[in-house]
């Protein structure tokens, strides 16, 4: 009873809500076109496109807790570890398939590209070619700015590591586990980092320019520490972004649809690419410092 009583009242709020926000813009667009009423327009529809999105809200919950039933509360539980898969009785970690699906993925994209993009490239680009150009550049660009002895293939990988930790963000959007919240991943990306610092530190200064850095033992200690770091900030804020989100599904329960989602725009799509942009800035930083 109680159900159908807040579905009935959803739909007032939100009826009432449409009265009074087609009400106010009528009244505004009466008043003219003057700059000064651009702001009464957003000020005069706030309040009641609340409203009415609120009572939207409320009738879509309790409409489908009415239709399916309410969900028992479980208790909350976030694994740090993801979670393992039997395949042909091999037990494989949910991480490494998400990140076939992704490499699957690129790799698909990148085929198509290679045959029915580059083939048909202009000298003035448009379209895909333009956008592929602009990321291309600057990549080249950002790469060159603090590493600039390194030449082009840092860029291409640091490249794909931007598209696949991209693939990584749109994952979680679809319910996956992103890679990126498991610490073998974030240390396996994380020790990438660290074999090309030697590496390039070996190419641009030589074996004996490279040795000398090691005179001072923190050096050492300081080169070992940064596989360490770096995967451990990204594992931690990757996976606090994954328990901010759980534990907001578990505060909201049944009342958990379009919220969660809007936030989830933040922490599923907007916070990842930032670590991505912190991860390669701290690769190329590390590698430019390394060739000094």
């Amino acid at each position: 009873m109680l159900t159908i009583i807040l579905i009935v009242v959803g739909i007032v709020l939100a009826a009432a809500g449409f009265l009074w926000r087609k009400s106010a813009v009528q009244k505004l667009k009466a008043q003219g076109d003057a700059p000064e009423n651009g702001k009464k327009k957003k000020k005069g529809v706030m309040l009641p496109t609340i409203l009415m999105v609120a009572g939207i809200w409320l009738f879509a919950v309790k409409l489908l807790e009415l239709i399916f039933g309410a969900k028992p509360r479980e208790d909350f539980v976030v694994d740090i570890w993801a979670e393992r898969v039997n395949i042909a009785g091999v037990s494989i970690s949910a991480t490494v398939i998400t990140t076939w699906i992704i490499m699957a993925v690129l790799i698909l994209i990148a085929l198509a590209i290679r045959i029915f993009v580059i083939p048909k490239m202009k000298d003035h680009p448009t379209g895909v070619q333009n956008v592929l150009e602009i990321g291309i550049e600057a990549i080249c660009k950002y790469t060159k700015s603090g590493a600039s002895d390194t030449g082009d293939g840092l860029a291409s990988y640091l490249f794909a590591l931007v598209l696949f930790m991209v693939g990584c963000a749109c994952a979680e959007l679809f319910g996956l586990r992103t890679p990126t919240s498991d610490i073998t991943m974030t240390f396996s990306l994380a020790f990438i980092t660290f074999i090309l610092i030697n590496v390039y530190g070996f190419k641009i200064k030589g074996v004996g320019g490279r040795l000398r850095r090691y005179k001072n033992p923190m050096n050492l200690v300081s080169d070992l520490a940064v596989p360490v770091s770096m995967a451990c900030r990204l594992f931690g804020n990757m996976l606090g972004g994954l328990i901010v989100m759980e534990l907001l599904y578990y505060a909201m329960g049944n009342y958990a649809i379009a919220v969660p989602s809007v936030i989830g725009l933040y922490f599923s799509v907007f916070h990842p690419l930032i670590q991505a942009f912190i991860f390669v800035t701290l690769t190329i930083t590390f590698i430019g410092e390394a060739t000094e």
